[in-house]
Protein backbone atom coordinates (compact mmCIF):
# COMPACT_ATOMS: atom_id res chain seq x y z
CA UNK A 1 0.00 0.00 0.00
CA UNK A 2 1.53 3.49 -0.95
CA UNK A 3 1.36 5.73 1.72
CA UNK A 4 -0.14 9.58 -0.32
CA UNK A 5 2.56 11.52 -0.55
CA UNK A 6 1.03 14.59 1.69
CA UNK A 7 1.25 12.32 4.44
CA UNK A 8 4.55 11.33 4.00
CA UNK A 9 5.73 15.30 4.74
CA UNK A 10 3.09 15.53 7.49
CA UNK A 11 5.16 12.96 9.27
CA UNK A 12 8.24 14.38 8.76
CA UNK A 13 6.65 17.62 10.72
CA UNK A 14 5.65 15.87 13.20
CA UNK A 15 8.85 14.19 13.95
CA UNK A 16 10.65 17.62 13.73
CA UNK A 17 8.22 19.10 15.71
CA UNK A 18 9.01 16.58 18.43
CA UNK A 19 12.60 17.35 18.10
CA UNK A 20 12.27 21.02 18.48
CA UNK A 21 9.99 21.33 21.79
CA UNK A 22 12.89 19.57 23.61
CA UNK A 23 14.95 23.05 23.69
CA UNK A 24 12.16 25.29 24.99
CA UNK A 25 13.35 25.29 28.39
CA UNK A 26 16.84 27.02 27.42
CA UNK A 27 16.01 30.41 27.01
CA UNK A 28 14.14 30.41 30.75
CA UNK A 29 17.18 29.07 32.06
CA UNK A 30 19.76 30.94 30.74
CA UNK A 31 18.39 34.27 32.27
CA UNK A 32 17.70 32.16 35.52
CA UNK A 33 13.54 32.84 35.45
CA UNK A 34 10.74 30.11 35.59
CA UNK A 35 8.56 28.97 32.61
CA UNK A 36 5.45 31.35 34.04
CA UNK A 37 7.82 34.27 35.19
CA UNK A 38 6.49 38.17 34.82
CA UNK A 39 7.61 39.99 32.40
CA UNK A 40 8.82 42.56 35.12
CA UNK A 41 10.74 39.50 36.49
CA UNK A 42 12.02 38.95 32.69
CA UNK A 43 13.22 42.42 32.39
CA UNK A 44 15.06 42.60 35.81
CA UNK A 45 16.94 39.39 35.60
CA UNK A 46 18.03 40.06 31.59
CA UNK A 47 19.28 43.46 33.03
CA UNK A 48 21.40 41.76 35.45
CA UNK A 49 22.70 38.81 33.60
CA UNK A 50 23.55 41.58 30.84
CA UNK A 51 25.41 43.33 33.15
CA UNK A 52 27.44 40.48 34.40
CA UNK A 53 28.24 39.40 31.10
CA UNK A 54 29.01 41.92 28.92
CA UNK A 55 32.09 41.97 27.31
CA UNK A 56 33.09 45.09 28.03
CA UNK A 57 33.29 44.38 31.85
CA UNK A 58 33.46 40.46 31.93
CA UNK A 59 36.89 39.14 30.23
CA UNK A 60 36.07 35.73 29.96
CA UNK A 61 37.04 34.53 26.63
CA UNK A 62 33.45 33.16 26.57
CA UNK A 63 31.40 36.51 27.87
CA UNK A 64 30.70 37.79 24.39
CA UNK A 65 29.09 34.72 22.67
CA UNK A 66 26.78 34.22 26.67
CA UNK A 67 26.12 37.90 26.22
CA UNK A 68 23.90 37.61 22.86
CA UNK A 69 22.54 34.18 23.90
CA UNK A 70 20.78 36.66 26.65
CA UNK A 71 20.41 39.11 24.31
CA UNK A 72 18.55 36.59 22.19
CA UNK A 73 16.37 35.00 25.24
CA UNK A 74 15.43 38.58 26.26
CA UNK A 75 14.08 39.33 22.93
CA UNK A 76 12.12 36.17 22.78
CA UNK A 77 10.46 35.72 26.19
CA UNK A 78 9.78 39.40 26.39
CA UNK A 79 7.43 39.05 23.02
CA UNK A 80 4.33 37.91 23.52
CA UNK A 81 4.02 36.40 20.32
CA UNK A 82 7.61 34.83 20.51
CA UNK A 83 6.77 33.48 23.81
CA UNK A 84 4.21 31.11 22.79
CA UNK A 85 5.83 29.92 19.58
CA UNK A 86 9.13 29.42 21.49
CA UNK A 87 7.19 27.25 24.42
CA UNK A 88 5.22 25.40 21.85
CA UNK A 89 7.86 24.47 19.05
CA UNK A 90 11.14 25.23 21.14
CA UNK A 91 14.49 27.60 19.35
CA UNK A 92 14.60 26.24 16.06
CA UNK A 93 10.93 26.08 15.76
CA UNK A 94 10.89 29.44 16.14
CA UNK A 95 13.76 30.49 13.99
CA UNK A 96 11.23 28.47 11.45
CA UNK A 97 8.48 30.83 11.94
CA UNK A 98 10.36 34.01 11.56
CA UNK A 99 12.12 33.07 8.30
CA UNK A 100 8.36 32.22 7.23
CA UNK A 101 6.81 34.88 8.53
CA UNK A 102 8.20 36.43 5.66
CA UNK A 103 6.43 34.48 2.52
CA UNK A 104 4.18 34.16 0.34
CA UNK A 105 3.41 31.37 -0.27
CA UNK A 106 3.24 27.95 1.42
CA UNK A 107 3.79 27.72 5.30
CA UNK A 108 3.88 31.81 5.46
CA UNK A 109 1.74 31.45 8.55
CA UNK A 110 4.32 29.67 10.50
CA UNK A 111 3.47 26.62 12.82
CA UNK A 112 -0.53 26.65 12.41
CA UNK A 113 -0.62 27.32 9.00
CA UNK A 114 1.30 23.88 8.04
CA UNK A 115 -1.94 21.87 9.67
CA UNK A 116 -4.36 23.93 7.35
CA UNK A 117 -2.16 24.17 4.17
CA UNK A 118 -2.73 19.81 4.50
CA UNK A 119 -6.47 19.60 6.38
CA UNK A 120 -7.67 23.10 4.48
CA UNK A 121 -9.23 25.74 6.37
CA UNK A 122 -6.35 28.54 6.26
CA UNK A 123 -6.90 29.70 2.34
CA UNK A 124 -2.89 31.16 2.37
CA UNK A 125 -3.95 34.21 4.71
CA UNK A 126 -0.85 33.27 6.72
CA UNK A 127 1.28 34.40 4.58
CA UNK A 128 0.64 38.04 4.57
CA UNK A 129 3.21 40.10 6.22
CA UNK A 130 1.82 41.86 8.94
CA UNK A 131 2.53 45.55 9.18
CA UNK A 132 4.96 46.70 11.86
CA UNK A 133 3.32 48.73 14.44
CA UNK A 134 5.00 52.67 14.33
CA UNK A 135 6.54 53.74 18.14
CA UNK A 136 5.54 56.94 19.87
CA UNK A 137 9.02 58.88 20.67
CA UNK A 138 11.67 57.73 23.32
CA UNK A 139 12.36 59.96 26.45
CA UNK A 140 15.69 60.74 27.48
CA UNK A 141 15.50 61.69 30.87
CA UNK A 142 18.97 63.24 32.75
CA UNK A 143 19.37 62.13 36.58
CA UNK A 144 22.29 63.89 38.24
CA UNK A 145 24.29 62.04 40.49
CA UNK A 146 26.92 62.26 42.98
CA UNK A 147 30.70 60.74 42.59
CA UNK A 148 29.74 59.01 46.26
CA UNK A 149 26.33 58.10 44.48
CA UNK A 150 27.77 56.21 41.68
CA UNK A 151 30.36 54.97 44.72
CA UNK A 152 27.75 53.71 46.82
CA UNK A 153 25.07 52.82 44.74
CA UNK A 154 21.37 53.77 45.34
CA UNK A 155 17.67 52.81 44.07
CA UNK A 156 15.26 55.55 43.54
CA UNK A 157 11.84 55.17 43.53
CA UNK A 158 10.05 57.85 41.10
CA UNK A 159 6.72 58.68 39.53
CA UNK A 160 6.47 58.82 35.57
CA UNK A 161 3.83 60.85 34.15
CA UNK A 162 2.31 59.85 30.64
CA UNK A 163 -0.39 60.26 28.10
CA UNK A 164 -2.17 56.72 28.23
CA UNK A 165 -5.16 56.01 26.12
CA UNK A 166 -8.62 56.21 27.57
CA UNK A 167 -10.56 53.19 28.60
CA UNK A 168 -12.86 53.48 26.02
CA UNK A 169 -10.63 54.43 23.56
CA UNK A 170 -11.70 51.44 20.98
CA UNK A 171 -14.94 52.17 20.32
CA UNK A 172 -13.86 55.69 18.71
CA UNK A 173 -12.21 53.37 15.95
CA UNK A 174 -14.58 52.77 12.63
CA UNK A 175 -13.95 51.21 9.70
CA UNK A 176 -11.57 52.61 6.84
CA UNK A 177 -10.02 50.47 4.48
CA UNK A 178 -8.18 53.39 2.98
CA UNK A 179 -6.12 53.96 6.03
CA UNK A 180 -2.60 51.91 5.85
CA UNK A 181 -1.35 52.79 9.39
CA UNK A 182 -1.14 55.68 11.88
CA UNK A 183 -1.47 59.06 9.64
CA UNK A 184 -1.25 57.62 6.08
CA UNK A 185 -3.93 57.07 3.82
CA UNK A 186 -3.86 55.71 0.28
CA UNK A 187 -5.97 57.04 -2.43
CA UNK A 188 -6.64 55.11 -5.55
CA UNK A 189 -7.42 56.76 -8.83
CA UNK A 190 -9.08 54.91 -12.23
CA UNK A 191 -6.28 56.90 -15.14
CA UNK A 192 -7.67 54.85 -17.86
CA UNK A 193 -9.94 52.12 -18.25
CA UNK A 194 -7.80 48.89 -16.42
CA UNK A 195 -5.20 51.75 -15.09
CA UNK A 196 -5.44 52.70 -11.41
CA UNK A 197 -2.93 55.15 -10.15
CA UNK A 198 -2.06 55.04 -6.52
CA UNK A 199 -0.49 57.43 -4.18
CA UNK A 200 -0.12 58.21 -0.49
CA UNK A 201 -1.81 61.13 1.66
CA UNK A 202 -1.19 62.31 5.50
CA UNK A 203 -5.07 61.94 7.17
CA UNK A 204 -4.45 62.31 10.83
CA UNK A 205 -7.57 61.04 11.54
CA UNK A 206 -6.43 57.31 10.39
CA UNK A 207 -5.00 55.94 13.81
CA UNK A 208 -4.18 51.92 12.22
CA UNK A 209 -4.36 49.95 9.36
CA UNK A 210 -8.13 50.39 8.14
CA UNK A 211 -9.42 51.97 11.30
CA UNK A 212 -10.15 55.42 11.36
CA UNK A 213 -10.39 58.07 14.58
CA UNK A 214 -14.40 59.19 14.85
CA UNK A 215 -14.44 62.76 15.54
CA UNK A 216 -16.23 63.72 18.24
CA UNK A 217 -16.37 60.78 20.18
CA UNK A 218 -18.60 61.01 23.45
CA UNK A 219 -16.62 57.44 24.76
CA UNK A 220 -13.38 59.11 24.31
CA UNK A 221 -13.41 62.92 23.86
CA UNK A 222 -9.66 63.76 24.29
CA UNK A 223 -8.04 60.44 23.36
CA UNK A 224 -5.66 60.04 25.98
CA UNK A 225 -5.27 61.14 29.65
CA UNK A 226 -2.65 61.81 31.82
CA UNK A 227 -1.15 58.66 33.99
CA UNK A 228 1.34 58.32 36.71
CA UNK A 229 3.51 55.37 36.91
CA UNK A 230 5.56 54.19 39.69
CA UNK A 231 8.92 53.41 38.19
CA UNK A 232 12.16 51.81 40.32
CA UNK A 233 15.70 52.97 38.99
CA UNK A 234 18.90 50.71 40.40
CA UNK A 235 21.72 53.03 40.81
CA UNK A 236 24.30 50.18 40.45
CA UNK A 237 27.70 50.43 42.40
CA UNK A 238 30.44 51.79 39.95
CA UNK A 239 28.02 52.62 36.80
CA UNK A 240 29.62 55.82 34.86
CA UNK A 241 28.48 58.67 33.01
CA UNK A 242 26.44 58.37 29.93
CA UNK A 243 25.34 55.16 30.92
CA UNK A 244 21.22 54.38 30.40
CA UNK A 245 18.53 52.58 32.26
CA UNK A 246 16.11 51.85 29.98
CA UNK A 247 12.34 51.22 30.38
CA UNK A 248 10.70 49.69 27.50
CA UNK A 249 7.54 50.99 26.54
CA UNK A 250 6.57 53.39 29.32
CA UNK A 251 6.30 56.37 26.95
CA UNK A 252 3.33 58.06 26.01
CA UNK A 253 0.47 55.72 23.93
CA UNK A 254 -1.20 56.76 20.67
CA UNK A 255 -3.81 54.74 19.01
CA UNK A 256 -1.97 52.66 16.22
CA UNK A 257 1.50 52.73 18.15
CA UNK A 258 3.56 51.13 20.56
CA UNK A 259 4.71 53.11 23.42
CA UNK A 260 8.45 54.52 23.40
CA UNK A 261 11.60 53.45 25.76
CA UNK A 262 11.99 55.94 28.53
CA UNK A 263 15.80 56.33 29.19
CA UNK A 264 17.24 57.26 32.06
CA UNK A 265 21.13 58.63 31.51
CA UNK A 266 23.00 59.12 34.19
CA UNK A 267 24.89 62.60 34.59
CA UNK A 268 28.00 62.15 36.57
CA UNK A 269 28.68 65.47 38.60
CA UNK A 270 32.27 67.16 39.40
CA UNK A 271 33.86 66.06 42.80
CA UNK A 272 35.74 68.64 44.76
CA UNK A 273 37.80 65.46 46.11
CA UNK A 274 38.52 63.11 43.50
CA UNK A 275 38.61 62.89 39.56
CA UNK A 276 37.77 59.82 38.03
CA UNK A 277 38.55 58.15 34.69
CA UNK A 278 36.70 54.81 34.30
CA UNK A 279 36.79 52.64 37.64
CA UNK A 280 40.02 54.86 38.65
CA UNK A 281 40.26 57.97 40.80
CA UNK A 282 42.67 60.83 40.56
CA UNK A 283 44.14 63.76 43.13
CA UNK A 284 46.60 65.99 43.20
CA UNK A 285 48.46 67.45 46.20
CA UNK A 286 51.40 69.78 46.93
CA UNK A 287 54.22 68.63 48.70
CA UNK A 288 56.31 71.04 50.48
CA UNK A 289 60.06 70.44 49.52
CA UNK A 290 60.91 69.42 53.38
CA UNK A 291 58.41 66.44 52.80
CA UNK A 292 59.64 65.47 49.69
CA UNK A 293 62.96 65.22 50.97
CA UNK A 294 62.44 63.46 54.49
CA UNK A 295 59.02 61.17 53.39
CA UNK A 296 55.81 62.08 54.31
CA UNK A 297 51.93 60.33 55.57
CA UNK A 298 48.55 61.77 54.20
CA UNK A 299 45.02 60.85 55.55
CA UNK A 300 42.17 60.63 53.06
CA UNK A 301 38.64 60.44 53.46
CA UNK A 302 37.50 58.01 50.88
CA UNK A 303 33.62 58.13 49.27
CA UNK A 304 32.32 55.79 51.82
CA UNK A 305 33.24 58.61 54.74
CA UNK A 306 36.30 55.83 55.61
CA UNK A 307 39.57 57.31 56.39
CA UNK A 308 42.83 55.72 54.99
CA UNK A 309 46.63 56.90 55.21
CA UNK A 310 49.42 56.93 52.86
CA UNK A 311 52.66 56.73 53.89
CA UNK A 312 55.32 58.23 51.64
CA UNK A 313 59.01 57.37 52.75
CA UNK A 314 61.12 57.52 49.65
CA UNK A 315 62.26 60.94 48.34
CA UNK A 316 59.18 62.35 46.26
CA UNK A 317 59.90 63.70 42.56
CA UNK A 318 58.26 66.81 41.63
CA UNK A 319 55.16 65.34 39.41
CA UNK A 320 55.74 61.94 40.84
CA UNK A 321 52.43 59.87 40.85
CA UNK A 322 51.87 56.82 43.31
CA UNK A 323 49.05 54.59 42.20
CA UNK A 324 47.13 52.64 45.58
CA UNK A 325 45.74 49.59 44.56
CA UNK A 326 42.00 49.05 45.45
CA UNK A 327 41.37 52.27 46.35
CA UNK A 328 38.91 53.50 43.07
CA UNK A 329 35.71 53.28 41.68
CA UNK A 330 33.99 49.88 42.23
CA UNK A 331 34.39 47.69 38.96
CA UNK A 332 30.91 47.09 36.86
CA UNK A 333 31.49 43.66 36.46
CA UNK A 334 31.87 43.30 40.69
CA UNK A 335 35.08 42.13 40.61
CA UNK A 336 36.43 44.33 43.42
CA UNK A 337 37.64 48.38 42.27
CA UNK A 338 39.84 50.29 40.30
CA UNK A 339 42.67 52.13 41.67
CA UNK A 340 43.47 55.67 43.14
CA UNK A 341 46.19 58.00 41.82
CA UNK A 342 48.13 60.47 43.71
CA UNK A 343 50.42 63.14 42.32
CA UNK A 344 52.75 65.01 43.74
CA UNK A 345 53.69 68.45 43.20
CA UNK A 346 56.64 69.91 45.01
CA UNK A 347 56.38 73.18 46.96
CA UNK A 348 60.17 75.20 46.44
CA UNK A 349 60.60 77.84 48.67
CA UNK A 350 60.56 81.16 47.25
CA UNK A 351 64.04 81.51 48.26
CA UNK A 352 66.49 80.96 50.81
CA UNK A 353 69.26 82.93 53.67
CA UNK A 354 73.00 82.24 53.25
CA UNK A 355 72.95 80.63 56.26
CA UNK A 356 70.04 77.91 54.30
CA UNK A 357 72.02 77.40 51.44
CA UNK A 358 75.23 76.42 53.53
CA UNK A 359 73.21 74.05 55.82
CA UNK A 360 72.00 72.26 52.78
CA UNK A 361 75.04 71.86 50.83
CA UNK A 362 77.00 70.83 54.40
CA UNK A 363 74.30 68.12 54.22
CA UNK A 364 73.59 67.22 50.66
CA UNK A 365 76.73 67.87 49.05
CA UNK A 366 80.54 66.56 48.94
CA UNK A 367 81.79 70.21 50.27
CA UNK A 368 81.12 73.45 50.45
CA UNK A 369 82.31 74.26 47.35
CA UNK A 370 79.38 76.17 44.96
CA UNK A 371 79.41 74.02 41.70
CA UNK A 372 80.20 75.89 38.39
CA UNK A 373 78.13 75.16 35.22
CA UNK A 374 78.89 76.38 31.65
CA UNK A 375 77.57 75.26 28.64
CA UNK A 376 76.00 72.81 30.43
CA UNK A 377 78.94 70.94 32.03
CA UNK A 378 80.17 71.21 35.19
Amino acid sequence: MRIPSQYTKLFAIFSSLCYLVTAAQDFYKLLGVSKDATVKEIKKAYRQKSLEFHPDKNKDENAAETFSQIARAYEVLSDDEKRKIYNRHGEEGLKQHEQQSGMQDGFGGGFDDIFSHFFGGGGGGGGRRQQRERQTPSVELPMFLTLQQLYLGETFHINYERQVLCLNWEMCLKSAPECQGPGVKVIRQQVAPGFVQQFQQHDSSCVAQGKRWKTPCSSCPQKTQTESIPLTVDIQKGMRDGEIITFEGVTDEQPGHTPGDLKVVIVEQPNDTFHRDRDDLYKTFEVPLVDALTGFSISLTHLDDKEFTVQVEDVTDCDHVLRVPGKGMPRRNGRGFGDLYLTFEVDFPDRLTVEQKKAIREILGDSGDSVNIKNGEL
